[in-house]
């Protein structure tokens, strides 16, 4: 259970009335607390902490260490704005690497901190393409990172002679002969990502990709990679399809590469699924990698965890393979396997005993979720993030025997607590497909049961993702409730975390049925709970809950208004300007000049006769995931029909809004939409 965690940060022990409603001052300025790494001893937990600023110069990050038995507060071991990434201890735990961009750098390296006797951080590469994602090998003896260089560039020399040469041309134009071009909120270009190693007790790096002969393939991406046992090579994953996926998912296979100079062998492939994320057992006799279904013409599929005796690859078997829920993470530790699992609007441990075959439940809880677990190597100490609805992420250590947790950061302790934020509900209803429906409902501050609030459906993205008592910044569950509603959060069909058929049980109905199911969701809470206004809803989403929200505009008319954040609004224009296509193509079940029954049937714009509810559109303009012209589209809809709209365009934002201004005016603006139609 998490009783003692959640005794430090509970918000119940004092009045409402003493507390304040969130801000969105109060939300941004909490303090982020980053991905915990426990050293292998299992003595001290390193994590990075921002400290927010609305001026983004004034943005801080640094590293912090605490003991992993949070026997003393956390102290700062880094200083600078610039901040620092993919920290990772040694294997003797005395030294921690780390990728960071120091005064004067015109690129990141790799620095390298010794904990045990103190002092600055030393440089420790000095690459011209920069340095990231520092591994250490398994003897202690090397470091590998990964840069961005052009193909062919395999020294430092040559990389410096490319760069040179590609500032001298005159023309700017980009040209492509693949797909996809774009990638979220950038234009893809012709670098690719490579390996380096450099040992300790040398000042130069060496590209470990230089004789391998699949870098020439035009379609080559890395994916993740492990050292091998004995440090001498890496098993990596890769797919060479990075160019042909207008037409098929991108299958990624493993490779062993040795580190003497040789080309990479293929060790595992299959017509049938992919493999990702190679990991080995402490002892090095087993492989472990995510295996996912290729192919197979499916919405979404649930990656399953393999093992194979290595090094011969036999004996493949699947780990825990009742478990019918999302791996976000896993960790291998003297003959346990310790996960993040998503389930049922929460992010819960596991430990997998290999010795027993045995899944267990590590921690008890019913709130919350647990992330980035990181494990001794004894296995006898786990710590992880933890957040929940009315909490940003914290580090908290988890008793491997009664699955307790212990808070080791309390940085949001005292803003919190002068924080009005009800406890969040949960409920399910059984749907009219007979379907059982999670959902959650969030109470505004200052709540009175005896009073009537107006109702805010809110439409969750993906739909591969899922509403959970987490905390959130994008769209905080008590921020859009401050004014005075009531949120209904509904995890519809196509939601992750319930089992992999519901999530593929949204392939060729993307809206009719996950919206029937979120009002339902919406009539079954006003039934229920006296306290909500029926004749003042409102609905809006982001990403795919704006898809929704631009078939909730053609199929209902009882909303008062809506909010469409990076949503679309035909679905035949965005499978040929999204960053990704081949997966609309399969939602759809054929191609857009098909007219599939899908496409035909379930395209808002097809009911655009229907459009009466005031909406407001925003959109980033960087936005490559449901690019702009969707937005525009929409608005000149609205514009032609005389229905009220208002369209609000980011031009330096992408499918987030993540400048701090940015967000408050969002912010603002969906509260004072929501407050001219539901007065």
């Amino acid at each position: 259970m998490i009783y003692v965690f959640l005794a430090m940060f509970s918000l119940n022990f004092a009045l409402a009335q003493d507390k304040k409603a969130i801000s969105h001052e109060s939300m941004w300025m909490m303090k982020r607390v980053g991905t915990p790494e426990l050293s292998p001893d299992g003595k001290w937990v390193v994590f990075s902490v921002q400290e927010p600023s609305y001026d983004e110069k004034e943005v801080v990050n640094d590293l912090w260490i605490a003991p992993a038995d949070g026997s003393i507060a956390p102290r700062k071991i880094t200083s600078g704005k610039a901040g620092e990434s993919g920290y990772q201890w040694s294997p003797d735990s005395k030294t921690l690497a780390f990728a960071a961009r120091r005064d004067g750098e015109e690129s990141s390296q790799i620095y390298l901190l010794n904990i045990k006797n103190g002092g600055e951080a030393q440089r420790f590469t000095n690459i011209s393409t920069g340095a990231g994602a520092p591994n250490w090998s398994p003897d202690g003896k090397a470091i590998m990172f990964s840069s961005s260089v052009f193909p062919g560039a395999f020294t430092e020399a040559l990389s410096k002679k490319i760069a040179d040469e590609k500032k001298k041309i005159k023309y700017k134009a980009r040209v492509y002969t693949g797909f996809p071009i774009r990638d979220f909120d950038r234009w893809r270009d012709e670098k690719q990502t490579h390996l380096y190693v450099q040992n300790l007790d040398s000042t130069s790096a060496t590209n470990v990709f230089s004789k391998m002969s699949i870098i020439n393939d035009p379609g080559f991406r890395l994916g993740g990679y492990s050292w091998t046992p004995d440090s001498r090579g890496i098993v990596f994953s890769a797919t060479l399809d990075g160019q042909v996926q207008a037409s098929q998912e991108a299958i990624y296979k493993l490779y062993q590469l040795g580190l003497g100079g040789q080309d990479a062998e293929l060790i595992l492939e299959s017509e049938k699924a992919g493999f990702y994320a190679p990991n080995f057992s402490p002892d090095g006799k087993t492989l472990f990698a995510t295996e996912s279904a290729f192919g197979n013409y499916k919405v979404y599929d649930l990656g399953k965890l393999a093992r194979f005796d290595w090094p011969s690859l036999k004996n493949k078997t699947y780990i825990a393979p009742e478990l019918d829920r999302p791996v976000n993470s896993y960790t291998v530790k003297n003959q346990s396997i310790f996960m993040s699992v998503e389930d049922q609007g929460h992010d819960k441990i596991y430990q997998y005993n290999l010795a027993k075959k045995q899944l267990s439940l590590l921690t008890k809880g019913k709130k919350g979720c647990f992330n980035a677990v990181s494990v001794s190597d004894d296995g006898k100490v786990i710590v992880a993030n933890y957040d929940d609805a009315n909490m940003p992420s914290e580090v908290v250590r988890v008793d491997a025997n009664s699955g307790e947790s212990k808070a080791i950061s309390t940085f949001n302790k005292a803003a919190l607590a002068a924080l009005d934020m009800p406890e969040i509900e949960e409920f399910w209803f059984t749907s009219s497909r007979g379907k059982q429906i999670h959902n959650i409902i969030v109470r505004p501050a200052g709540f009175d049961p005896n009073k009537k609030y107006p109702l805010f459906v809110v439409m969750h993205g993906g739909p591969a993702s899922a509403y959970k008592d987490n905390w959130g910044y994008r769209w905080n569950y008590h921020l859009l409730a401050k004014p005075g509603y009531v949120l209904v959060l509904t995890n519809y069909t196509g939601s992750t975390g319930f089992g992999e058929k519901f999530a593929q049980d949204i392939q060729y109905d993307p809206f009719k049925g996950p919206a029937d199911e979120i009002n339902e969701a919406a009539a079954f809470a006003i039934n229920k709970w006296s306290f909500i206004d029926s004749s003042r809803q409102a609905v809006g989403g982001a990403s795919y809950g704006g898809h929704l929200a631009s078939w909730m505009q053609g199929t209902t008319s009882h909303y008062k208004c809506i909010i469409n954040h990076a949503g679309l609004v035909n679905s035949e224009v965005q499978w040929g300007t999204s960053d990704g296509i081949y997966g609309r193509e399969v939602m759809n079940g054929g191609l857009p000049w098909e007219k599939t029954k899908t496409f035909t049937e379930q395209n808002p714009i097809r009911f655009a006769a229907n459009f009466k509810t005031p909406m407001l559109i925003t959109i980033g303009e960087r936005d490559y995931r449901v690019p702009i012209n969707n937005s525009l589209e929409n608005y000149a809809i609205h514009q032609r029909l005389k229905v009220p709209v208002k369209l609000i365009v980011f031009p330096d934002e992408n499918h987030w809004i993540l400048n701090a201004e940015n967000s408050r005016f969002h912010y603002q603006q969906m509260q004072e939409w929501l407050a001219t139609y539901l007065k």
